[in-house]
């Protein structure tokens, strides 16, 4: 995500009409990304935002991850990025063995279960939102965050079995 620059708004002038300016869409250098790990038993989130996309804000999640769920046996589910397979991931991942971490099988992002809570997510804290910075960008990210935590629920793959159907008459021959 990067924040967009907007003009100001034109305004009237003083005999009424309206001033025509110019529109510019620039994006700036500024650029943000969301990080984030859906645990999919509760479908809780952890998220943060980074200034790039590196091995130093994929261990940034790591730590939040481990912080966010101290006990148990860890599995990660994450995609094929050089970040995720770095020297100081793997000596993290070293130091903490209860975290496994997994890697998707190369274009089947549609197995991971984060991939669906990205899209509320983005309908919750991004759509129709227009950022001057990125202070914003990680503001909204926070609170959109703990309002899905809010109303969280488990995560599971593939589609509820349909409700039986019921008949309003039972046609049954006699013989």
């Amino acid at each position: 995500m990067s924040p967009r620059t907007f003009p100001p708004a034109p305004a009237w002038s003083p005999d009424g009409h309206r001033i025509k300016a110019p529109l510019e869409y620039s994006r700036g250098p500024e650029k943000v990304w969301v990080y984030g790990a859906l645990r999919v038993r509760d479908g809780q989130e952890v998220t943060l935002t980074a200034p790039s996309r590196n091995t130093a804000g994929y261990l940034r999640l790591l730590d939040a991850i481990d912080e966010a769920d101290p006990t148990g046996d860890l599995y990660l589910i994450a995609d094929n990025l050089a970040s995720h397979k770095s020297a100081p991931i793997q000596a993290w991942l070293a130091a903490h063995p209860r975290v496994q971490q997994v890697f998707l099988p190369k274009g089947a992002c549609w197995l991971n279960l984060q991939e669906g809570w990205w899209r509320l997510f983005r309908r919750e804290a991004l759509s129709g939102q227009t950022f001057v910075d990125g202070a914003e960008i990680d503001r909204a990210t926070r609170v959109a965050t703990q309002q899905l935590n809010r109303c969280a629920k488990p995560w599971v793959w593939g589609r509820p079995p349909p409700a039986p159907r019921h008949y309003r008459q039972r046609f049954v021959y006699l013989l």
